[in-house]
């Protein structure tokens, strides 16, 4: 049976093994850390639990289809419920919103909140669907380097109307075009961080993405955001894939301009598919020393990166959801001072997630689990210390401001992470969620490819290369590779 080596246990490396091992292939995965996940990962702290990692939930069958390949029904596997409320605005002026996932309710109460047209509303949503059929299959579900992509008579249909994709217009730009209230404007502009980018400089075609949050919905996975990780673990551990904790690896071998195996600290492996799941930047870096590297593609922009803090919260506040914004009263500012200046902004947007909302066992009675975030740079080497000081003040004030609460009084356990943090557990360059930033027309064409071009039977996946970051994108580059890599009866 050929064999099928992958680096890295995070969700794009296990669903390519999954997807891998079903085209005929021994599967092996080699993981640095103790455990499956990458940033997919959980803890508990004195009855608190929390994951570290991404906190949304969308397009959920992207999970689903991974045990449908196998023949089996994910609901016995994996259960998730739909969000009647997708998100919780807070502004410095008392101004409150909820989102509802019902599109028709969304835009009522949008029109009424920020006396927009509803008509205005309409329009807005509809080419943000507009956008996404026409774009998907090119952008989402192919190799954007493989000539056969853009030979597709759906390709072909949305070269043609490029224009209406806003490509040339930065995403604040877009937004401004439909609305006049500033509140609105931030509403939107703040799918930007969805990739890790700026509302004022990346595409206008980003403006799909609440299309994907009304349309596909947000939802909640039983067991929190860790049982996504975690339950395909447990599928591809029952379809034979062999996984190896605890195990970094060193080196690529390549021999003769193909890729033959890899070598760990324990042991060398050889195989017929390398696959690696580790940021681009750290595989040629790191395990690629001695090959040519794409050097444009390594110097791209990092996207933006976090800072979070994990507190128990002794009380419970029902104006709060799984899902909530504090909103920066300079927005601009605060993206000028993490791109440009590589800081924190000094009145940072807030937001919490509060998965206890959705699961009382993860925090004790009456209370709850609070995993707090703000937007930040990525490690350039600035006094994250210092920053990480100032930044806790600044949340706290402005928690209190608009919840009208002393939160620091509630606080019972703390635990922080930083973009230093992030950096050493996932191995993602410069702590960057998103590998690259978005912040360019021609962003996603600048993306490493899900192949190399340079060495045979070397491929990868994950939020660092084609398509990008988040669970659904990475979840297509292992569906990308999966496509890409023979079957293992013609090998």
């Amino acid at each position: 049976m050929p064999k099928a080596l992958i680096i890295g246990a995070g969700i794009g490396g296990i669903a390519t093994a999954l997807r891998l091992r079903h085209r005929g292939y021994d599967v092996t995965v080699l993981e640095a850390n103790k455990y499956a996940g990458g940033k997919l990962h959980a803890i508990d702290l004195k009855g608190y639990r929390f994951d570290l990692g991404p906190s949304l939930f969308t397009m959920p069958q992207y999970v689903t289809e991974l045990f449908e390949l196998y023949g089996l029904n994910a609901a016995g596997y994996f259960e998730y419920h739909r969000k009647e409320v997708v998100c919780n605005y807070f502004w410095e002026d008392g101004t409150t919103f909820a989102a509802l996932a019902n599109k028709a309710d969304f835009i009522q109460n949008a029109a009424s909140t920020f006396t927009e047209p509803a008509d205005k509303l309409k329009k807005y949503i509809s080419n943000n669907q507009k956008k996404f059929d026409l774009t998907a299959s090119l952008f989402l579900e192919k190799s954007l380097h493989k000539a056969a992509t853009y030979l597709s008579s759906s390709t072909i249909k949305a070269i043609l109307q490029l224009g209406s994709l806003h490509i040339a217009r930065s995403l604040n730009d877009t937004n401004e075009h439909y609305f006049d209230n500033p509140k609105l404007v931030q509403l939107f502009n703040r799918y930007a961080t969805y990739n890790g980018s700026s509302p004022y400089q990346t595409p206008g075609i980003m403006s799909m993405i609440p299309h994907l949050e009304m349309h596909f919905g947000t939802f909640y996975p039983k067991g929190g955001m860790h049982r996504i990780s975690q339950s395909l673990y447990e599928l591809a551990k029952l379809k034979g894939v062999d996984f190896k904790f605890d195990e970094k690896v060193e080196k690529i071998e390549v021999q003769n301009g193909k890729a033959i195996g890899l070598v760990s600290e324990k042991d060398r492996y050889q195989g017929d598919v390398i696959v690696s799941n580790m940021d681009v930047f750290p595989t040629y870096k790191r395990l690629l020393q001695d090959q040519e590297h794409p050097k444009k593609v390594l110097e791209q922009e990092r996207s933006s990166s976090a800072l979070i803090f994990y507190w128990g919260i002794s009380r419970e506040f029902p104006e709060l959801d799984l899902h909530n914004i504090l909103f920066s009263e300079n927005y601009q500012e605060e993206f000028k001072a993490i791109f440009e200046q590589k800081t924190l902004y000094k009145d940072p947007t807030v937001y919490i997630n509060i998965s206890s909302k959705e699961e009382k066992t993860d925090a004790p009675d009456g209370h709850e689990n609070w995993f707090v975030m703000i937007n930040a740079p990525g490690n350039y080497g600035q006094d994250w210390e210092e920053l990480k000081a100032k930044a806790r003040i600044q949340i706290i004030e402005k928690i209190n401001q608009l919840l009208q609460v002393d939160i620091e009084k509630l606080i019972t356990v703390e635990h922080v992470l930083d973009p230093v943090g992030i950096e050493n557990d996932t191995s993602s360059y410069r702590g960057a969620l998103y590998g690259a930033a978005s912040n360019n027309k021609f962003a996603a064409f600048l993306r490493h490819p899900n192949f190399s071009r340079k060495i045979k039977n070397l491929y990868f996946c994950g939020g660092s290369v084609h398509p990008g970051g988040g669970i659904p994108l990475c979840l297509l580059s292992a569906k990308i590779v999966g496509d890409l890599v023979p079957k293992a009866a013609t090998l």
